[in-house]
């Protein structure tokens, strides 16, 4: 009882004595220092450097009258307050003011505020100061932030920065002028939309066309022969920077009367496809109308063809294979791109994978070994044999997998969107050729492995030598394993483990994985994300004795559950087999061009004809 008598005397202690503190002391004991008045906007006694900012949205020269309007003003208004100096008129053209990017001299007023050469900054409206929320704001405060402070007067608005009132005032009007912009790119937008839909396109001037009254694309011959020779020279050929410093030595203008070509210059007008009398509108959008960056679309918003839409200076299929060939340069590729199937042998149906060719789509490679099988009418499924008398009959029996035997020396290969390694016993099985040519057959969901020679297109390396021995090399695959990866349905996020098998007949090898049997290595972090997404415990996709490699989790496919492996004599009976006493064997055939139902450019020698013709035209007109 006595403690606690004690704590609430305590207490009623500290009460008494903050209320006597707060009592306050004798008002003669204190003086009272008066604070600066506040700086009114027209105080004739504060001498102010002023800038003046002054900003028009577009380049068009009918603006040029508002601005000069905004000069002539502002000018008359500073010169009005004895105590002010105009410093400079800061002006942009032709810029939003959604974004800082490019406004050249506001950034330069700003930096002039930092040096110390401006006191205030007078501005039309909030919206000439900026229509992004964030940088009107921001630029507010940091002038303010300043010592001395630098305050923005907005005039419409009536608003002065250094007014401790202005802050709530402005930032209404800053979020209001910034949801303008957003209204007015919404109904650009909508209205680019309504006029695509109905195949109403905008005609930029382009090389090789005039505009006639109507805004028709109309051929201009003698720009046309430039276009033509740009192409024709790419088609035989020659690169865009021969193509440039031939153009800018014949002196060959460009649309804007430039003679000075570059390798850009080339590459926009072989890419352009109103050339071939076709336009495709929107191939570029701007997804956030603040900063104003494009974008390639890639399939992010609608797009419209119209085929036969003018007069075309070149052919569609001239057009198409210079799309082909600029798509292969970027890995490395030269030459017409084709795709190249083995139409008999062992390997009937395969297509060899071109290394350096990212122009083929994954209905290329099923179209071109279709063709392969279809033309000698045989079936690519195995043949099924029972046993014959006398022989032990293994139906009901199956091969059992390799994966499930722990063996160092297995054939095997793993694969991800950014590379192929062969493992070291694949090497072996091949006598350590340094160079091989991969083949796939899309039905079959196989990968062969055949050697090859460096001077083969289509090769690849696959190993490199240290101390006089052969290690495995990653094959690096940007051009080609993106489409791979979408024919056999991987997910490029994995990477995927296949064991493989050699086949010989004589002095014939041939290496191939099944790509329906894949075990597919999985990172933790992956899992680990799945499971927190779909409310699963760790535990029921991750046991504790579940195998790992390399950091990553082995799963396997679902079917593997229901069996040890393939029966025998479906395991035993391939199209290799039934070859392996006939002499349609040979692996080592050379594939056949396949050209598919895409539109083949003209024959070289016509390209050459062309090309050489048009020399002469542009060579004499000089």
């Amino acid at each position: 009882m006595k403690d606690a008598e004690c704590s609430v005397n305590r207490a009623d202690s500290k009460k008494s004595r903050i209320r006597s503190r707060y009592q306050g002391v004798d008002p003669d004991l204190l003086e009272i220092i008066p604070a600066k008045p506040a700086e009114g906007l027209y105080d004739e006694a504060v001498y102010r450097r002023v800038a003046v900012y002054a900003r028009v949205s577009t380049d068009d020269p009918r603006q040029t009258s508002s601005y000069e309007l905004q000069k002539n003003y502002y000018e008359d208004y500073v010169s009005r307050c004895p105590n002010w100096e105009l410093v400079r008129i800061y002006a942009d053209e032709g810029i939003s003011g959604t974004s800082l990017r490019h406004r050249d001299s506001f950034i330069q007023m700003i930096d002039d505020c930092a040096a110390g050469k401006i006191d205030m900054i007078i501005t039309k409206s909030v919206s000439r100061f900026a229509r992004n929320i964030m940088d009107c704001i921001g630029t507010v405060n940091k002038l303010k932030q300043q010592i001395p402070s630098v305050g923005v007067f907005f005039e419409n608005e009536q608003i002065f920065t250094l007014n401790p009132q202005s802050e709530m005032s402005l930032s209404f009007i800053a979020a209001m002028a910034q949801e303008e912009s957003h209204v007015k790119s919404s109904s650009m937008n909508a209205s680019y939309e309504m006029r695509f839909s109905h195949g109403i396109f905008m005609t930029p001037p382009l090389l090789g066309y005039d505009q006639n009254e109507e805004g028709n694309l109309i051929i201009n011959e003698e720009e046309a022969k430039t276009v033509r020779l740009i192409f024709f020279m790419y088609l035989y050929g020659y690169s865009t920077r021969q193509i440039a410093d031939l153009l800018t030595k014949l002196e060959r203008p460009t649309k804007r009367g430039n003679v000075t070509w570059s390798r850009s210059s080339v590459l926009s007008v072989l890419q352009n496809e109103r050339h071939c009398g076709e336009v495709l509108a929107r191939k570029t959008f701007t997804p956030n109308y603040l900063d104003h960056k494009v974008r390639r679309n890639c399939g992010d918003r609608n797009q419209y063809r119209q085929f036969n839409h003018h007069e075309a200076i070149i052919t569609p299929e001239d057009f198409v294979a210079v799309q082909r060939k600029i798509s292969n340069a970027k890995y490395g590729g030269s030459g017409m791109p084709e795709l190249h199937v083995i139409s008999d042998g062992a390997l009937k149906g395969f297509v060899i994978v071109n290394p350096r060719w990212a122009s083929f789509t994954a209905e290329d490679y099923r179209t071109a070994s279709e063709e392969a099988e279809n033309r000698s009418g045989d079936s690519i499924d195995g043949v099924m044999v029972n046993p014959q008398n006398g022989d032990l009959d293994f139906r009901g029996y199956e091969i059992a997998r390799t994966e499930f035997f722990n063996s160092s020396s297995k054939i095997s290969v793993t694969m991800s969107i950014d590379g192929i390694r062969f493992g070291m016993d694949a090497l072996q099985k091949l006598d350590c050729t340094p160079y091989v040519e991969l083949l796939i057959h899309p039905q079959l969901h196989q990968l062969a492995v055949r050697p090859s020679k460096k001077e083969i297109r289509t090769s690849v390396k696959w190993a490199t030598a240290a101390n006089v021995k052969y290690h495995p090399k990653i094959i690096t695959g940007a051009a080609f394993l993106p489409t791979l990866f979408e024919l056999f349905g991987w997910n490029p996020e994995y990477r995927y483990r296949i064991t493989g098998i050699r086949r010989q007949k004589n002095s014939e090898s041939v290496l191939l994985f099944d790509l329906y049997e894949t075990e597919v290595l999985i990172s933790v972090e992956k899992i680990q994300k799945f499971c927190e997404d779909n409310h699963l415990p760790e535990s029921e996709l991750i046991p504790v004795s579940m195998f790992g490699y390399r950091g990553k989790i082995v799963a396997y496919p679902l079917h593997w559950a229901q069996s040890f492996g393939s029966e025998f004599y479906q395991h035993t009976q391939t199209p290799f087999s039934s070859m392996d006493n006939s002499d349609l064997w040979n692996v080592s055939t050379q594939g056949n061009p396949y050209y598919g139902t895409e539109p083949q450019p003209r024959p070289k020698e016509h390209i050459e004809k062309n090309l050489r013709q048009l020399l002469k035209e542009v060579q004499k007109e000089d």
